[in-house]
């Protein structure tokens, strides 16, 4: 049973992870990007990278994120937005250190949140904007 949306979903793109559930890996709505929630998987053998350090995990969850994002047709630089989970929240300077290297000034917003997980330490959803200037 088809519906009609008023937004467009996202096909995977060979760079990013299938999803493993009812979902899309992003969706457009308008000018916007919505990403789903990014796992530490690793796109090219399906597996995910559990037992790596949370470095290794946010560098994947984050490369994952730009995968999903740029197969919308936005780019990382214009990710404005960014809720994380992590399984301990004692891995934040961790996960920060790395979210630094990943993304340049001006930051984009994000939240951190604490959070069970099943099988990884982190997991990130972004939003991004692909309409024109905003200045």
């Amino acid at each position: 049973m088809s519906k009609e949306r008023s937004w467009t979903p996202v096909e995977p793109s060979a760079d990013s992870p299938i999803p493993r559930g009812n979902y899309s890996p992003a969706i457009i709505a308008g000018d916007f990007i919505f990403a789903s929630g990014q796992i530490p998987v690793d796109r090219t053998t399906g597996k995910i990278r559990s037992d790596e350090s949370i470095e290794e995990q946010t560098l994947q969850v984050l490369k994952n994120v730009c995968a999903v994002i740029e197969a919308a047709g936005g780019r990382l630089e214009d990710v404005v937005a960014v809720t994380v989970y992590l399984s301990d929240i004692n891995d934040w300077g961790a996960f920060n250190k790395i979210f630094g290297e990943f993304f340049s000034e001006p930051y984009p917003t994000r939240t951190v949140i604490g959070a069970q997980m099943k099988g990884f330490d982190v997991e990130a959803t972004a939003i991004a904007f692909r309409g024109g200037t905003t200045s």
